[in-house]
């Protein structure tokens, strides 16, 4: 050790030529090794930086539960990436089932997918597909998201659903496990298969247990017969009833009839597609345009099928040559143009000027054939 040491401080001088370049050779060998250790010790560390800050499991199952051990999610995927922090795990081409309650309430699946570890949402996109198989609805689109603590999945991008009952199409769903709702918002187009209706809106809320497509924004109510349409409705509110077959109108309601070709505008209007009855229990205008005549009272049904209109309290009705008639209660039979007046009648024709006061009043108001009975009938022959 003593001579090594004292070779170090003298090399040169007592080493051979040959013997020095050996010694550098070595030198430079033993440099290069410590480099590429060095180098490899990079590497590896590199790496198992990399595997702590993205850990890949393949053909993975993931599960969360609820603070009292109640399944939220079960998912599995052919790939899982963990976040370094280990909060969120990407997934690829996920499918699984959804619980709300402990109970499973939707199947999923999807092209790829995001879980943060709290247990408070879940991602998918790309071709969704949600089925819930209680009520029998499938649900598809490009994005949906599941909280679970809300009991809220929202499906949205170019989102359809499928419904032995109802066809939608909007551009967002959010479904309710519990209360078994799904609202749907955003240029909604909901068709019913039967009643044959097409319904329009910007927000639609369906009560898929109580079977009810509840509109609380300006709708279209189309109703086809033949795949033509023979009605169409509008409102600023509405309501459809699948099982019932009503359909309710609120505000500024209206509906128009192909044949015959008539519109009936009212606040509150009930639809009855069952017996082809359509009611307004409040004020309501009825304008039949073929015959130019136009009626309003404060209350009316009308017989669909049979075209026959019943008008009660302050009836009145006008033609098109001006003709007026008055009365407490009006049945109007549409196709004939026959009309039937009682309580208070009181007539008036402009050309000829006359009118009539009486009980009862019978005949056609467009062509001025009209009979006044009943109580003192009061003649006046205006100048």
């Amino acid at each position: 050790m003593n001579y090594i040491f004292y070779l170090s401080s003298a090399i040169f001088r007592l080493i051979p030529v040959p013997l020095i370049n050996l010694v550098l050779v070595f030198a430079l060998f033993a440099c290069s090794n410590e480099n590429r250790t060095v180098k490899k010790l990079a590497e590896d560390t590199s790496a198992v930086q990399k595997v702590e800050s993205n850990l890949t499991f393949n053909d993975v199952t993931l599960e969360q539960a609820d603070e009292q051990g109640k399944p939220v999610w079960k998912v599995k995927a052919k790939a899982a990436v963990y976040s370094q922090d280990k909060k969120i795990a990407q997934l690829k081409s996920p499918t699984g089932e959804l619980f709300q309650d402990g109970k499973s309430v939707y199947q999923i699946a999807g092209q790829q997918g995001e879980i943060q570890q709290d247990g408070k949402r879940l991602f998918l996109k790309g071709q969704i597909v949600a089925t819930d198989p209680q009520n029998g609805l499938v649900l598809r689109g490009n994005e949906l998201e599941w909280r679970p603590q809300e009991d809220l999945l929202i499906v949205r991008n170019q989102l359809t659903g499928t419904h032995r009952q109802v066809q939608v199409v909007a551009q967002e769903a959010r479904a309710f496990s519990r209360a078994h709702r799904i609202e749907l918002q955003g240029r909604v187009v909901a068709n019913a298969i039967d009643p044959t209706l097409q319904l329009r809106t910007e927000h639609l809320i369906w009560q898929i247990k109580e079977q009810r497509l509840i509109g609380d924004r300006p709708l279209q109510i189309d109703r086809y017969k033949a795949k033509k349409i023979t009605d169409r409705a509008t409102a600023n509110q509405g309501e459809v009833g699948l099982k019932t077959k009503i359909v309710t109108l609120r505000q500024n309601a209206q509906l128009a009839l192909l044949d015959p070709p008539m519109q009936v505008a009212s606040n509150n209007l009930s639809w009855n597609l069952n017996t082809e009855t359509l009611t307004a229990n409040q004020p309501l205008r009825i304008v039949h345009h073929k015959e130019q005549m136009t009626a309003t009272a404060k209350q009316g049904r009308m017989n669909l099928q049979k075209e026959i209109v019943y008008l009660t309290g302050d009836v009145y009705a006008i033609g098109q040559r001006r003709q007026e008639l008055k009365s407490k209660t009006l049945t109007w039979y549409v196709p004939t143009q026959l009309v039937e007046a009682q309580g208070d009648v009181f007539y008036r024709q402009v050309e000829p000027p006359i009118s009539f006061t009486g009980q009862k009043a019978v005949g056609k108001l467009q062509n001025q054939s009209i009979v006044v009975s009943g109580g003192r009938v009061v003649t006046n022959i205006i100048p």
